[in-house]
C-alpha cells in the first residue's frame, strides 16, 4: 500500500528548496551554451576548426536528450530525491573531467558524461518543485523552473566570456564543482525523507532493448548532422548508412516502446492533444531559439572582430526581460490562456529575428544588444506557457515521465538546431562568397580600382587578392547570419497555428495524487 503523499513546503523551507532546485537545473542547462563564446578558444587549443569545436556544444546536448527519458524510470526506481542528487554528484565529476581535458576525445567523451550523468536532473528538479509547492501555486513553481531554463542558456554566454577573457576556458567547467556539491548536499538534507512516501516501483526493470535502440537512432542522426556537410551529405557512403541506421533504429524503437509493458518512455503520452501540441511546439522553439543563441555569437566573434566576453555581454541581454517576466507570467498562467501568451512569444520572436536580419558588418553594439533585449520577451513568453500546456491534464503518477519526455524534445530541439544552423550557416555563407567572388574579374572597374588602390599600399597580388578575399568573407558570413535568423523567426510564426489546437483547461489532473 502506498504511503500518503507529504505535505507541500512552507516557509523558509520552501525558499531555500526552491532555490537548490533552481540552482540545479540552472547549472544544468547553463553547461548548453556557456562554451558557446569559448568554442573559438577550445577548438584553437585543441587543433580543430571552429565547426568542428561545436561538437563539444553537441555531444552534451545529444547524449542529455538520449538519457532524458529515464527521468521517469530513475524516479519510480529510486525515489525522485535519490535520483536528483546522484545525477547532480555526478554531473559536477564530469565537470571535473572537462576541466582537466587534454584532447578534443576527451573533451568530447566528458562532455557525453555530463549529458549522461545529468539528464535526469532538469525533469526531476521540475517535478520536485510542483511537488513542494501546494496546488493553487505550482504555477508560480513551474515559473520559477522556466525563468532557469531561458536565463540560463542566455546567462551561458556571458558567463563562459568572462571567464574565458579572464582565466581559461577550464574555468567555465570548474564553476560546476561548488555549486554542484550545495545543490547536492542541500537537496538531499532538505527532501531525502520524501522518497519513503512514494509510490513503489522498485521491482521495475530497465528497458535495455529501448534504452539501446533510442542510442543508436538519436546517436546516428546527431552524427549524420554534425558530419554531414564535412562529408557531401548524401554524396557519401557514411552519411547513407547513418540515415538508414538512425530510420531503422527510430522505427523500431517506436514498436517496441508502444507494445513494451514497462517502456523506457511512455510514447503514449503523445495520444494526449496537450502534450503532443506543447512538445513538438517545444521541439521546434528549441530550434530557432538555439539556432540564435550559438550563431549570434559565434559571428560576432569570427567577423565582428567582439571578444568573448563582449559577445557574451551582447547575447546576455536576452536574459533581462526574461529574468523579470518569468515569476509573473508563472504567476499568473492560470488566469490567462497560456496558447494567447505562447502566441505573443512566438510573434515578438519573429518581430525581432526579422529585424535582426536586416543588421549589415557595420551594425554597432547597441543595436545587436537591444535586439536581443527584446527578443527576451518572446522567449519568456513562450516557454513557460508550453511546459504549462503540455503538462494539463496528466496525473502526478505520469508528471516524472512526462517531464522527462517533455525535456527530451527541448533538448532534440536544441541539439538540432544547433547542428543544422551550423550546417546552414557555412553553406550559405559560402554561396554568398561565391557569388560575390564572381565580380572579380578584369572588366570590373570597381574590383580593379579596389586592387590598385591595395597594390599603392605596398600589397603584392597574392597579398591583395587574399584581404580582398576576407572582405568577400566579412560581408559574406553577415549574409549568411541574416538568412538564420530569418528561418528561425519564419519556424516561430508557423507554430501560432499549431498552439491553438491545444484544448482548455491548462490545468494539472488532480486524480491518483492523494
Amino acid at each position: 500500500m502506498n504511503s500518503a503523499q507529504p505535505a507541500p513546503l512552507s516557509g523558509i523551507k520552501l525558499v531555500l528548496a526552491t532555490l537548490a532546485l533552481g540552482l540545479g537545473s540552472f547549472m544544468n542547462i547553463l553547461d548548453l551554451t556557456i562554451v558557446n563564446v569559448a568554442v573559438p578558444t577550445m577548438a584553437g587549443d585543441f587543433a580543430v576548426s571552429p565547426t568542428q569545436g561545436t561538437w563539444i556544444i553537441t555531444s552534451y546536448s545529444v547524449a542529455e536528450a538520449i538519457m532524458l527519458p529515464l527521468a521517469g524510470f530513475l524516479a519510480g526506481r529510486f525515489g525522485a530525491v535519490r535520483s536528483f542528487v546522484s545525477a547532480t554528484l555526478l554531473f559536477t565529476l564530469a565537470s571535473m573531467l572537462c576541466a582537466i581535458s587534454f584532447s578534443f576525445p576527451m573533451i568530447l567523451a566528458a562532455r557525453v558524461l555530463q549529458g549522461v550523468f545529468g539528464a535526469s536532473m532538469i525533469p526531476l528538479s521540475q517535478t520536485l518543485l510542483t511537488a513542494i509547492y501546494p496546488p493553487h501555486r505550482r504555477g508560480m513553481a513551474l515559473g520559477i523552473w522556466a525563468m532557469t531554463t531561458v536565463i540560463a542558456p542566455i546567462a551561458g554566454p556571458l558567463t563562459g566570456g568572462w571567464l574565458t577573457d579572464n582565466t581559461s576556458w577550464h574555468w567555465i567547467f570548474l564553476i560546476n564543482l561548488p555549486v554542484g556539491l550545495l545543490v547536492g548536499i542541500s537537496v538531499s538534507l532538505m527532501l531525502g525523507h520524501r522518497d519513503a512516501h512514494q509510490p513503489g516501483k522498485r521491482d521495475q526493470k530497465m528497458d535495455w532493448a529501448g534504452l539501446t535502440l533510442l542510442i543508436i537512432g538519436i546517436g546516428s542522426l546527431q552524427i549524420l548532422l554534425d558530419k554531414g556537410n564535412e562529408l557531401d551529405w548524401f554524396e557519401s557512403a557514411t552519411i547513407v548508412t547513418l540515415a538508414i541506421t538512425a530510420a531503422v533504429a527510430l522505427l523500431m524503437f517506436v514498436v517496441w516502446e508502444l507494445y513494451d509493458p514497462a517502456p523506457l518512455v511512455d510514447l503514449r503520452l503523445f495520444i494526449e492533444r496537450n502534450f503532443l501540441v506543447g512538445t513538438v511546439c517545444l521541439l521546434f522553439g528549441s530550434m530557432a531559439f538555439f539556432g540564435v543563441v550559438v550563431i549570434v555569437p559565434l559571428w560576432l566573434q569570427t567577423f565582428q572582430g567582439y571578444t568573448s566576453l563582449w559577445a557574451g555581454k551582447t547575447v546576455a541581454f536576452g536574459g533581462v526581460l526574461a529574468f523579470v517576466l518569468g515569476p509573473i507570467i508563472g504567476a499568473n498562467i492560470n488566469r490567462v490562456d497560456a496558447r494567447g501568451i505562447a502566441t505573443f512569444g512566438f510573434i515578438v520572436f519573429a518581430l525581432v529575428g526579422l529585424w535582426s536580419a536586416q543588421f549589415t558588418p557595420d551594425i554597432d553594439y547597441w543595436s545587436v544588444a537591444l535586439s536581443r533585449l527584446f527578443m527576451g520577451v518572446g522567449i519568456a513568453c513562450f516557454f513557460l506557457p508550453l511546459v504549462t500546456i503540455g503538462l494539463s491534464g496528466l496525473p502526478p503518477g505520469r508528471i516524472a515521465a512526462a517531464s522527462g519526455l517533455t525535456n527530451f524534445m527541448r533538448n532534440l530541439g536544441a541539439s538540432f538546431g544547433t547542428a543544422i544552423t551550423t550546417w546552414l550557416w557555412t553553406s550559405e555563407a559560402s554561396g554568398y562568397h561565391a557569388r560575390l567572388v564572381e565580380n572579380i574579374h578584369p572588366y570590373n572597374p570597381v574590383a580593379n580600382d579596389y586592387l590598385d588602390r591595395l597594390h599603392r599600399l605596398g600589397m603584392p597580388d597574392n597579398v591583395a587578392l587574399g584581404f580582398l578575399d576576407r572582405m568577400i568573407n566579412i560581408e559574406s558570413y553577415p549574409l549568411a547570419t541574416d538568412r538564420i535568423l530569418t528561418l528561425s523567426a519564419l519556424l516561430m510564426l508557423s507554430l501560432v497555428t499549431l498552439i491553438w489546437w491545444a484544448k482548455p483547461p491548462f490545468v494539472a489532473s488532480r486524480g491518483d495524487a492523494h
